[in-house]
């Protein structure tokens, strides 16, 4: 949107017309009538300027050229302003301006894109490039339950991935094949890795020598016993 022209007040005392003249003093406008001056304001104000200006040419003070010519406006701003004085008078150019809320934005067929968008998983930056809409539109509706937020899937790997993922620190011995970190280092007459006796119950390992013994009575025997 083009910035638009501010006016532009000479310094000392300036002529609109045979009528009514302007001047300019310390940061102060004056506009005279004759001899008498009728209404000010400060330099900064375009407020008051643009009422002031647009109730005398409403009036027949002055003419839309005129204020064109003597502060260097654009005459499609002047008939802006001749519009909202008719329109609304004085208190028109005071009045605050209307904010559009999320709610007037994000409304019927927009509203119901966006929250199809949400549910196929779209962030809410892709949202609003989507839809040409500020992201922080989105997430006002979001917040006010005028939305329902994204519900990402997640996706699970395959299952010999997961399993990694959930043993972190298992390490691949000499043959190739993954050991689990509570493997110990101990080893059997074959020799495969055993596990770590600090890991066995002890009512496990009661047992394993009780087992053993009978193994081994039985065998001296002649006969096989196999304890469970």
């Amino acid at each position: 949107m083009p910035q638009l022209q501010l006016p532009i007040f000479p310094a000392g005392v300036t002529e609109i017309n045979s009528q009514v003249a302007v001047q300019k003093e310390a940061g102060r406008v004056c506009y005279i009538h004759g001899h008498m001056p009728v209404f000010q304001h400060d330099e900064q104000d375009v407020r008051s300027f643009r009422m002031f200006t647009s109730q005398m040419i409403v009036s027949g003070t002055v003419k839309p050229k005129e204020i064109v010519k003597t502060f260097g406006v654009p005459m499609i701003t002047v008939k802006r302003y001749m519009k909202l004085y008719r329109d609304c008078g004085a208190k028109g150019f005071y009045e605050p301006k209307p904010q559009h809320s999320s709610a007037s934005v994000l409304k019927g067929e927009v509203r119901e894109q966006a929250q199809r968008l949400l549910d196929e998983g779209r962030s809410v930056p892709e949202v609003a490039e989507a839809l040409q809409v500020l992201a922080n539109t989105l997430h006002k509706a979001i917040r006010a339950g005028r939305l329902r937020s994204s519900q990402k899937k997640c996706v699970r790997g395959s299952g010999s991935n997961q399993q990694e993922r959930t043993q972190p620190n298992r390490q691949p011995g000499a043959d190739g094949k993954w050991r689990d970190p509570f493997v110990g280092a101990s080893s059997g007459g074959d020799g495969r890795t055993g596990i770590g006796a600090d890991r066995v119950p002890g009512h496990l390992r009661r047992s394993a020598r009780w087992s053993a013994a009978g193994i081994a009575g039985s065998v001296s025997g002649g006969t096989v016993a196999l304890y469970t």
